[in-house]
């Protein structure tokens, strides 16, 4: 069984109580649920299993990444507050060669310009914003697409 790391960068530990106009009461172990609930609905969890991880420090991350690529099969990552900057983090997804689907909740596009140029899309084959926390599970629709 492999894994898909679901991988969520700083704040996001705070989903479900912060700007829930714009981000929107589900926590991430709702999301997780959601995900691994997709997995057993469509015939996959004998195949993949959801593995989770938040962390507000780029270097956790980056750590989790590099200690769980090798038995795994894809990300989907919410870089949060590293979209802009996380170079590092970057590196460590380019060397992991594993699939990855950037997700935003928010559309980043329309927001701030200051979050509006993620570095990761040139590395991810797919970017999912503004879709809410639903965009997790069509993240993981084009992830399992990939692996048919």
């Amino acid at each position: 069984m492999k894994n898909i790391l679901l991988i969520n960068g700083p704040n996001l530990n705070l989903l479900g109580k912060r700007d829930i106009e714009i981000y929107g009461d589900k926590t991430l172990d709702d999301v997780e649920e959601m995900l691994v609930g997709y997995l057993s609905k469509n015939n996959y969890a004998n195949k993949f299993r959801i593995k989770s991880f938040q962390s507000n420090h780029e270097g956790a991350l980056i750590d989790f990444i590099q200690s769980n690529s090798k038995e795994s099969y894809a990300i989907i990552i919410n870089p949060g507050g590293l979209t802009t900057v996380g170079f590092s983090l970057l590196d460590a997804l380019i060397d992991s060669k594993l699939l990855c689907v950037e997700i935003h909740i928010s559309n980043i596009h329309e927001r701030e310009e200051f979050r509006r140029n993620s570095i990761f899309p040139n590395y991810c084959f797919s970017q999912i914003a503004g879709k809410g926390t639903k965009g997790y599970e069509l993240a993981l629709k084009e992830i399992l697409n990939k692996e048919n």
